[in-house]
């Protein structure tokens, strides 16, 4: 049964490497025509764009992922019944539980391929190319907002207005409120740099409010101790999407801590825990789409039907996350909705595949 298993779970990896490589391989070069828009902005030219493109490949690649499990799942397991290959293996006496344990098995290694892609090679590599992007066009990296990024740390309300590379920031503004939720201070730093486990704050201005009026002064320099630390800082500058798992609920622990709503970034937590899932389910679907279907069928046919349900699969995901934030529904059940869904199809099929 060990032979059987490597011979499935070969079929099925091969194919799945084979259609990721040429998904992979055609989302790039939609990528590449859409960068060329900016060309000639800044220092932005054609070697720029396309270490941007090559440093995007990984975050591309996991959330290709699923659907290029559905497919090469369609055309491995496909060959196999084209070829007669699955009706001996049925009629030697192979149960359909052991085929598709052995589909699962073969599930499990795209299983920890998509981890391993998702939580340890695409968010350094997003984080750099969009860092190296911004840095190219606007020789800074900016938050998108038009105010730059508010964040509350305790009874105070910080305003940034640039990032710099290499834990710098300008434009810091803070405002200090009271028990009553008065304003007691302003301060405005031109320049900010972390050293030493602490913020370093630079040229500062600072307006005090007091009852008989206001005091203004000024400072060279001053330290300034906040749990917004430079990690929390890099993980607001770009899409959560490309965030860890570990970076996506630390930053979410901060923002429930400090009174902010955080049910974007859950969402998107709890969907990179079940996307890697997803691909298992994927696997398990192609299954009954192949047993229930018959030799003619062609792997143009295949792939088309793949290529339909996983583009499904994805947009179905896009659309439970803004549902999810609109009504408010839990995190964990928005994300997991779509997969969950997807695997009670797979199951329903397989019940009713002979």
């Amino acid at each position: 049964m060990k032979i059987l298993d490597r011979y499935i779970g070969w079929n099925i990896i091969a194919a799945t490497a084979t259609v990721l490589l040429v998904l992979v391989s055609i989302f790039t070069f939609f990528a590449f025509i859409d960068q060329l828009d900016d060309l000639g902005r800044g220092t932005y030219g054609l070697g720029k764009i396309v270490l941007f493109v090559l440093f995007s490949v990984p975050t591309l690649t996991y959330e290709l992922f699923p659907m290029a499990a559905l497919i090469g799942s369609l055309i491995g397991f496909g060959t196999m019944m084209r070829n007669g290959e699955l009706a001996v293996i049925r009629c030697v006496g192979v149960s359909k539980g052991r085929v598709v344990y052995a589909v699962i098995k073969a599930g499990m290694v795209l299983l920890v391929s998509a981890m391993l892609v998702g939580e340890f090679i695409a968010p350094p590599g997003e984080r750099f190319a969009r860092d190296y992007r911004s840095l190219a066009i606007n020789e800074r990296v900016t938050f998108k907002s038009e105010n730059g990024f508010w964040a509350r740390d305790g009874d105070s309300y910080i305003n940034i207005r640039e990032i710099l590379p290499g834990d710098q920031l300008r434009d810091v503004f803070i405002y200090e409120f009271d028990d009553e939720n008065r304003l007691r201070m302003s301060t405005h730093a031109e320049f900010a740099r972390y050293t030493n486990q602490e913020w370093m704050l630079e040229n500062i201005s600072q307006t005090l409010l007091k009852e008989d009026g206001l005091e203004r002064r000024t400072l060279p320099e001053a330290a300034w101790d906040s749990i917004l630390k430079p990690d929390l800082l890099q993980m607001v500058t770009i899409n959560p999407d490309s965030l860890s798992i570990w970076s996506l609920a630390k930053y979410s622990r901060f923002l429930r801590t400090n009174g902010q709503n955080a049910q974007r970034y859950e969402h998107v937590m709890w969907l990179k825990i079940t996307y890697p899932i997803a691909t298992v389910v994927m696997v398990v679907l192609a299954v009954p789409m192949v047993l229930r279907a018959s030799r003619s069928v062609t792997v143009g046919q295949r792939v088309l039907v793949g290529a339909l349900i996983g583009l499904g699969f994805h947009l179905l995901n896009q659309a439970a996350g803004h549902i999810g934030v609109v009504y408010e529904i839990l995190p964990v059940l928005s994300a997991t909705g779509p997969a969950v869904m997807m695997g009670l199809v797979a199951a329903w099929l397989l019940a009713r595949t002979p």
